[in-house]
């Protein structure tokens, strides 16, 4: 980067680069809802229909084995973890994995309110992962795939062995439709409509292993659970939740944007499709890295850096040699003239991370859209910094 660069010409066609609600599917349009069961009962026929037609191109799409269930809960990711956290954890010991806030936030949900005793914490600092070889998969692991605050990721799932005693618990929000998730390796996944297929919030998916159904059908907790996390009923699970019997009332407009979304997924060549483009994404973020010395990836290792949530940190000397509140101030600037620009909105980092950048590169954006952005990355950092030597 420079400090003096011309403002670029050409602007991306969405400007909306945010990490969750992300953009919605190219050439999307509210013409997408108009034969949503609007005013019809989720439980009348129409309703149910577009309920399970959603949890079987959920499956198809994403590729989920045919004996694993599916279910639509409340509360969108963070209801699904919450729903199997505390329907299943307690049976046996636990092992916690957090690199970034999100799976900080399942720590505290299991150190200061399940109150497990036997519970290890295994941390790691924004932009590293924890040492994976000293998880124990006899005793139950939560953990998540691709850390949407951090921009760090498991880079595969060879790190569970196929033999294990405990379950596994994988919030995979902003990794499902845009990395592989290996099934075989996971008992419970989970994740929302908002993250790669830029559908709408308030809902979250629910996927569990035959190893999940039984834990549910043989452990009962030792604590009371509320109406919207119980999943089974006289010691059986209640199936219907996984044939679009949903345990509240969903909201049939977003249901039928979800499956708008899942049909442009299939359009786009499947999961195959929307791993490609989101990797394209990516990629031209890190060829833009590689040329720009005043920045880098957040993720420390290659090969753990995310495609979708990708986390940037400023590393030129006089940005980086700012205090914290300095940092922030810079990054606060520098995103609102992109944003006065409508050029790129909501890519500041999240407000527990460092201070930085974070480009959602998701598969509902274009290519096209992140090589026009990168202009513009360069002409913003180089006012700002005009800026900071202006006010020293």
């Amino acid at each position: 980067m420079t400090t003096t660069v011309s403002k670029p010409g050409l602007r991306p066609a969405n400007p909306d680069f945010s990490s969750g609600p992300c953009a919605k599917r190219p050439g999307w349009s509210v013409e997408a809802l108009k034969n949503a069961a609007l005013g019809r009962s989720h439980r009348a026929k129409i309703g149910k229909t577009k309920l399970e037609q959603a949890i079987a191109l959920t499956r198809e799409v994403l590729q989920v084995p045919a004996d694993y269930r599916i279910g639509i809960v409340p509360a969108s990711d963070t209801g699904a973890v919450e729903m199997a956290m505390w329907s299943l954890l307690g049976a046996r010991g636990v092992d916690m994995l957090a690199w970034e806030s999100f799976g900080a936030g399942w720590v505290t949900d299991v150190a200061k309110q399940l109150k497990l005793k036997d519970a290890r914490i295994f941390e790691a600092p924004y932009g590293a992962l924890p040492d994976l070889q000293k998880v124990d998969f006899d005793r139950d692991v939560v953990f998540t795939w691709n850390g949407t605050t951090s921009g760090v990721r498991v880079a595969d799932a060879d790190f569970i062995p196929a033999a294990r005693g405990g379950l596994t618990i994988c919030d995979a929000t902003s990794a499902a439709f845009a990395q592989r998730l290996d099934f075989s390796k996971l008992d419970v996944v989970t994740f929302s409509w908002q993250k790669v297929l830029g559908g709408e919030g308030a809902h979250g998916m629910l996927i569990l292993s035959p190893r999940a159904v039984e834990r549910l059908e043989t452990y009962k907790p030792d604590w009371p659970l509320p109406k919207i996390f119980r999943l089974t009923s006289g010691g059986k699970l209640i199936e219907g939740i996984f044939k679009g019997e949903t345990i509240n009332t969903p909201s049939m407009l977003c249901v039928e944007d979800y499956l708008d979304a899942l049909e442009w997924a299939k359009s786009v060549g499947g999961l195959d499709g929307l791993v490609a483009r989101a990797e394209a994404n990516a990629a031209v973020l890190a060829d833009w890295v590689a040329q720009n010395p005043a920045v880098d990836f957040l993720a420390e290792v290659p090969e753990t850096r995310s495609n979708t949530s990708v986390c940037l940190r400023f590393v030129d000397p006089v940005v980086a040699g700012l205090d914290d509140a300095g940092q922030q101030a810079f990054v606060k600037a520098f995103t609102a003239a992109l944003e006065a620009e409508k050029v790129a909105y909501d890519i500041a980092s999240y407000r527990d991370a460092p201070p930085g950048l974070r480009i959602w590169c998701g598969a509902t954006v274009e290519t096209d859209d992140v090589r026009k952005l990168m202009p513009w990355l360069d002409w913003a950092f180089a006012q700002q910094k005009a800026a900071l030597k202006a006010a020293a």
